[in-house]
């Protein structure tokens, strides 16, 4: 069976976004890869955090990965820090990432050009962390969003690097970018991803938002006035979104269907249908995260996931450092 990691970022709540470009795809993969799903808290203070809304959101994250379908029997679900060699790792491949590619890395690049301060070393080298993450695992695929694969592009040149300079250490892994719904827009501004950062709070809805609040965000996007519901993300950038999040919370649907079944009909109707595979998505979620809460499987398929991360991840931290040298006592 091939191998498959990925992992989601929690400096706040889950939103639409998250689901649709990457929940829903994991809960598909594990039943046909060996799946390794971790929730990346080292990522998460390259930004100053509040500790205890990030430990809520830690815990969230779990919850809501489990209450989205993934099933700790068959997916690996861990924190990054309780496999240590994520770390250890990550600081070997931020010795050998040069830095004229961190500088291109877009995340940077764009904090600079809008003149932010006091960025962190963290935020600069964590690409390289993320390196790490996947080449622990020697994943076959790494499931991302459009924005994220120039990391894996960084990831797959530094395995390249290392395997030519040391010998076969890695697997090269491929990025797998969902074809529908890998990239959903702000509700209030389709020109941008919805985010969790949005000032506004209009245009992100979140997994754990109240129905009629997320039902009331959906009724308020943004559209044109073309007056069509017709899939053309530079003409007609709202609708296109609108139809790519119906499309995907209902088995992705094609863009065809949808555009003959709200032919002459207006916006109006279209929103409403919107909300309504919406609201139904979030109901299912949100009633299975309050079983989770009340339960003890979040311990539970922590434990068990880092178990079984750690074995595969010392491995091959140990098969680093012998290959480097920084070994006295080799294991």
């Amino acid at each position: 069976m091939k191998r498959m990691l990925s992992g989601i970022k929690p400096t706040g709540q889950l939103h639409l976004g998250n689901y649709i470009g990457a929940l829903r795809h994991f809960v598909e993969y594990q039943d046909e890869y060996e799946m390794f799903a971790f929730i990346a808290n080292l990522h998460c203070i390259t930004v100053p955090q509040d500790p205890k809304e990030l430990q809520k959101n830690l815990r969230d994250c779990v919850a809501l990965y489990l209450a989205c379908g993934l099933d700790p029997a068959k997916a690996n679900i861990f924190l990054q820090t309780d496999v240590r060699a994520h770390a250890q790792l990550g600081y070997i491949m931020c010795c050998h990432t040069y830095m004229g590619e961190l500088n291109r890395m877009t995340q940077f690049k764009d904090k600079m050009a809008k003149g932010e301060t006091n960025l962190s070393g963290g935020l600069y080298t964590y690409p390289s962390l993320m390196a790490a993450d996947i080449l622990l695992y020697d994943p076959d695929y790494v499931p991302v969003g459009e924005d994220q694969k120039q990391h894996v592009e960084l990831t797959r040149d530094l395995a390249i690097r290392m395997n030519n300079r040391y010998g076969t250490l890695f697997k090269v892994p491929e990025p797998l970018v969902a074809k529908v719904g890998a990239r959903i827009m702000s509700l209030s501004d389709p020109s941008r991803k919805m985010s969790k950062s949005d000032e506004t709070n209009k245009g992100c809805i979140y997994l754990l938002d109240d129905l009629k609040a997320a039902r009331k965000k959906v009724m308020s996007a943004v559209t044109d006035n073309c007056a069509r519901v017709h899939f053309d993300p530079v003409s007609q950038p709202g609708i296109s979104n609108l139809m790519q999040i119906m499309s995907s919370l209902s088995d992705d649907r094609p863009m065809g269907d949808i555009e003959a079944e709200f032919e002459g009909k207006g916006y109006g109707d279209f929103k409403r249908s919107v909300a309504d595979c919406v609201c139904g998505t979030l109901e299912k979620i949100q009633t299975r995260y309050q079983e989770v809460l009340d339960s003890g499987e979040i311990d539970a398929a922590l434990e068990s996931g880092a178990a079984r991360a750690s074995v595969i991840a010392d491995e091959k931290l140990a098969a680093v450092q012998k290959a480097i040298g920084m070994e006295i006592i080799l294991k």
